[in-house]
């Protein structure tokens, strides 16, 4: 691709970076929130829509596979209506989409009001940081990383204790109704302070490529089913998951093979020929599994073995957001005058020991042992997230940003999927492992079974009988038992979370240099 040209290589907006930065951040925290808010509030809207907690998972995987689906059109769209253009009409429907949400009167109306919902916002978070880092000069695009990180980085994080305290104090609806105000204010904001760069405004997007489009929506649409329903169809012992998985493995290279042949391809692919960009898809991809993964284990463990109530789950996740949010300020700093390759191998050398630190529970701890290793994993990513983005991106063109953009948020999320579907099968087969191996103690000739079984006895045999008091001492050992298995089912997990961070440190040293001033723009 040929260079561009002066004129728009030294482009700037006409307003303050500033002010774009709040507009284009209002838009990216209340999109990027409602990727995790609807979590803790599954049971009060599958209780008030008359669905089973299962059913109503349908809230977020319906959400997640619209949002898929448009992040790798990002590029096309944005030249084809003006980036401007695309960001107001993505929030305007993503704000109406809120509204009929909130206003849903049983399941099949919400889950329609979701999958619009994703749709507004899947072009939103590549657009809405693409517009940001264009505002900013060449050498600020390290602060500006930062503060697009704030967002992508720390609403994730605080949507289940946002929406816990809604859900709680109010109800399920008004975690969507909140976006209301707030996507009114960015239209305005938008509407007020954003432009177009010369590029966009004189670009021809040629012809949308609708067999592309098929495509794409057919491979992720059935690998997100299969993500989310396969470990309670068993997996390959279900035969619509084994079709299921040959329709998006045919669409998949279907998809690729068309879009490296087209001349007006829906997605160029062509721009995975980037060293520094494929390796950034890589470790992007890494680093979603163990984010998403941790963060849907948490909430998990804390309910279920801790016995914490939703809210209280959120609160000891929170100080994450705290420690990534304070993180990313002094990364942004630092951004320029130490080698992004250093700063990356920092940030996976802490994810690494947080999830193994994580790998240290017990049913004994207090909430500081769930908190200060949140905390660190927070940091963690902070350290990872800026510089990764700016590496991954440092050797691109203006004019591929949008295209480049819109497939590592792609990636982001399939590694989010792929982090929660593997965690969600490990804690459904790896505790049956360690039941199994658990329960061969629980003999006649096990001296320490018969003597903890001999004292549940005694205590119960008060008040009944010698059989009852039995049955019921049995009851509580095989209780602790299975609460043991499930235990060490968590610490396998974030353990393989920390050695999939080491892995991913040889990987860095693959990433060519970049220099702060020559590099384009980054992104998520």
């Amino acid at each position: 691709m040929a260079s561009p040209s002066p004129s728009v290589a030294n482009w700037q907006p006409a307003a303050n970076p500033w002010i774009i930065a709040v507009a284009v951040m209002s838009a990216t925290f209340m999109e990027v929130l409602d990727t995790s808010v609807a979590n803790v509030s599954l049971p009060h809207i599958g209780g008030n829509l008359s669905a089973t907690t299962e059913e109503a998972t349908w809230v977020l995987t319906s959400y997640l596979v619209s949002n898929a689906i448009i992040l790798p059109m990002t590029g096309w769209l944005g030249l084809y209506f003006g980036r401007k253009r695309l960001l107001v009409i993505c929030i305007t429907i993503f704000t109406i989409a809120s509204v009929l949400c909130g206003m849903a009167p049983n399941l099949a109306f919400l889950i329609v009001a979701r999958v619009l919902q994703g749709a507004g916002g899947g072009a939103m978070l590549p657009i809405s940081q693409a517009i940001l880092l264009e505002s900013f000069p060449p050498a600020k695009r390290g602060v500006a990383m930062a503060v697009f990180a704030m967002g992508v980085v720390v609403a994730p994080i605080l949507g289940p204790t946002l929406g816990g305290w809604i859900t709680d104090n109010y109800s399920w609806r008004w975690i969507f109704y909140i976006n209301l105000p707030v996507g009114i204010f960015a239209i305005v904001m938008a509407q007020a302070f954003i432009e177009d760069p010369p590029y966009i405004r004189d670009a021809k997007p040629g012809r949308i490529d609708l067999i592309g489009f098929a495509l794409l929506s057919l491979w992720l649409g059935t690998l997100q089913v299969v993500f989310d329903k396969g470990q309670q169809a068993d997996w390959f012992e279900a035969r619509w998951v084994c079709w299921t998985v040959v329709i998006s493995t045919v669409s998949f290279i279907s998809f690729v093979w068309r879009e490296f042949w087209s001349e007006n391809p829906l997605v160029n692919l062509r721009i995975l020929s980037n060293r520094n960009f494929t390796t950034g898809l890589i470790l992007m991809t890494m680093v979603a599994a163990v984010l998403y993964g941790t963060t849907a284990a948490m909430p998990i463990f804390l309910q279920t073995l801790m016995g914490y109530p939703a809210l209280q789950s959120g609160y000891a996740m929170s100080p994450r957001g705290f420690g990534a949010f304070l993180t990313t300020i002094l990364v942004g700093r630092l951004i320029g005058k130490v080698k992004n390759r250093w700063l990356i191998i920092v940030g996976f050398s802490l994810l690494a020991f947080s999830s193994f630190w994580l790998g240290g529970i017990t049913l004994e701890m207090g909430m500081a042992s769930v908190i200060w290793p949140s905390i660190l994993n927070g940091v963690a990513v902070s350290f990872i997230f800026v510089p990764l983005t700016t590496a991954t991106m440092g050797h691109l063109q203006q004019q591929q940003i949008a295209n480049a953009s819109g497939i590592f948020n792609l990636m982001r999320n399939l590694g989010g999927s792929i982090g929660i579907a593997g965690l969600t099968t490990m804690l459904a087969r790896d505790s049956q492992v360690h039941q199994a191996a658990m329960i061969s103690h629980l003999t006649p000739f096990d001296a320490a079974y018969q003597q903890q079984l001999g004292l549940l006895q005694s205590g119960f045999a008060r008040n009944q009988s010698s059989i009852e008091a039995t049955l019921s001492a049995q009851q509580v050992v095989y209780a602790h038992l299975y609460q043991q298995s499930q235990l060490w089912a968590f610490v396998d997990g974030f353990r393989i979370f920390g050695f999939l961070c080491l892995c991913c440190i040889p990987v860095v040293f693959i990433f060519k240099k970049v220099s702060p001033k020559a590099a384009p723009i980054a992104a998520h």
